[in-house]
Parts: C-alpha cells; sequence; structure tokens
C-alpha cells in the first residue's frame, strides 16, 4: 500500500497564531491610549497675550535662543521650578506656554515636566 502525498498546505495553524495576535493587540491598543498629557487648545488665547489685570493664567514665553521668561525678566532654568511653584499659588487657572517659532522642542516639554511638577493642572500653549 502506498501512501499518497499530501500537496497542500494546511493554514489553519496560522490562523490561530493570527487571531490570538489580534486578541492581545485589541487587549492592548487602549492601555496603550493613556499615557501622556491631555493638550487643549486654548480659547482664551487672545486673553492671555493682552495681559488683563484679572488674568489669573501665568505665562511663560521660550524665547527663539532657548530662554524662559516670566512677566517680562529671564529665569533660569535651575529656578524656573520654584518661580512657577511660587506664582502658581496666586494665578490658579493654569499656565499658558508662549513659545517662539524657532524655541526647540525640548525646552518647551522640560517647561511643561516642571510646571506638572510644581503642581500645575492646566497647561496650554501657543505660538508666537
Amino acid at each position: 500500500m502506498k501512501r499518497q502525498t499530501f500537496n497542500e498546505i494546511n493554514i489553519t495553524p496560522l490562523t490561530d497564531i493570527f487571531l490570538v495576535l489580534l486578541i492581545i493587540m485589541m487587549v492592548i491598543a487602549p492601555m496603550l491610549d493613556q499615557q501622556g498629557l491631555n493638550l487643549a487648545i486654548p480659547d482664551y488665547v487672545e486673553k492671555a497675550q493682552n495681559q488683563n489685570d484679572d488674568n489669573k493664567i501665568l505665562t511663560v514665553t521660550v524665547s527663539a535662543d532657548n530662554k524662559y521668561y516670566i512677566d517680562g525678566s529671564e529665569v533660569a532654568q535651575s529656578e524656573l521650578f520654584n518661580t512657577i511653584k511660587e506664582k502658581s499659588q496666586t494665578l490658579t487657572e493654569g499656565l499658558m506656554i508662549q513659545a517662539e517659532g524657532d524655541s526647540e522642542h525640548g525646552c518647551v516639554v522640560k517647561l511643561m515636566d516642571t510646571a506638572r511638577n510644581a503642581g500645575v493642572k492646566s497647561i496650554s500653549i501657543t505660538e508666537i
């Protein structure tokens, strides 16, 4: 008795592997979405730029040469945390970051991290 040769490939195990991978990705995908900062485009950009007296928003400017300015005076990076923490106690509505177009992304991110560590809950970014 001769055996017949089997010329077809069985794709059932391959299909099972793909379905398992699909299920794993469906379970993991929602967990990956929960990381990062929640950023919102502010509707009060004009108010922050006009610097009204009743404004409760702390505004920090990042210049093109990557220096930080609060109320028109330069703040060293080493003093940024203490200054933001102190000013955010009176200016309670959040932080507005005004970054010039040529400023580095890393400096803006450092400012965001520093503000977050100083207890600022709401951070907005605008380009000047």
